[in-house]
């Protein structure tokens, strides 16, 4: 059974992880957080580069973290960008859709999506052959 999910948290949790960003070049400080599967919530915050606009996305140092934790699928998700709700970028829907359970919810501007929402026909883990 998945844990309840409480979107006040994880907005707080997601707020506080941007507040540590790296975004010196376009001061767009983004920060994220999931829900796991197992309870645990985990964050991420963008870290840019000085190739301006070149940043390694708040949701991949979230899924590292998912990683380094122990592992597990993501069952809910929030981002901000500036202190708003966004919607993550495609390639950051590719990495939550590796990373998530069946069904995980998104909480974006318009309203809460699922993964299959978000990334409709997504290849992943599921799609490719085992051995």
């Amino acid at each position: 059974m998945a844990p309840e999910i409480d979107w006040t948290a994880l907005q707080q949790a997601a707020l506080a992880a941007a507040e540590h960003a790296y975004a010196p070049y376009s001061g767009y400080s983004v920060g994220c957080a999931a829900l796991v599967d197992d309870g645990r919530v985990i964050t991420g915050c963008n870290v840019e580069n000085a190739s301006y606009g070149v940043t390694l996305c708040a949701e991949c140092a979230m899924v590292g973290q998912l990683h380094l934790g122990g592992g597990g699928r993501l069952v809910a998700f929030t981002c901000v960008g500036n202190g708003e709700v966004i919607t993550p970028c495609g390639r950051c829907r590719q990495v939550l859709s590796e990373a998530s359970a069946p069904g995980m919810l998104l909480q974006t501007p318009a309203g809460l999506a699922t993964i299959e929402q978000m990334l409709p026909e997504g290849f992943g883990p599921a799609a490719l052959a085992t051995p």
